[in-house]
């Protein structure tokens, strides 16, 4: 009883947030110079750079941000198309 309780958990529970994690990281590693991006902190920016372990994004002001790739929340306009 235990393990199919367990196997339940899996499959609804963790087999989907493990998906949905690598294409995170799929998606962060192909990100290129003007890719609209989402941050963790609801921060909507444009990459002008990329670099090793961070992004150099353009927020609507013209600020010019460092940030890691682990706050890369998403594309912007994503989440619009999943709708």
């Amino acid at each position: 009883m235990l393990l199919l309780m367990f196997g339940v958990f899996y499959f609804l529970l963790l087999r989907p947030q493990q998906k949905r994690q690598q294409a995170l990281r799929e998606m962060v590693s192909q990100l290129k110079s003007g890719d609209k991006i989402i941050t963790t902190g609801g921060i909507i920016a444009t990459v002008t750079a990329v670099r090793d372990k961070t992004l150099l994004v353009r927020s609507a002001d013209k600020t010019i941000l460092e940030i890691t790739r682990a706050s890369v929340a998403g594309m912007h306009g994503e989440e619009e198309k999943g709708s």
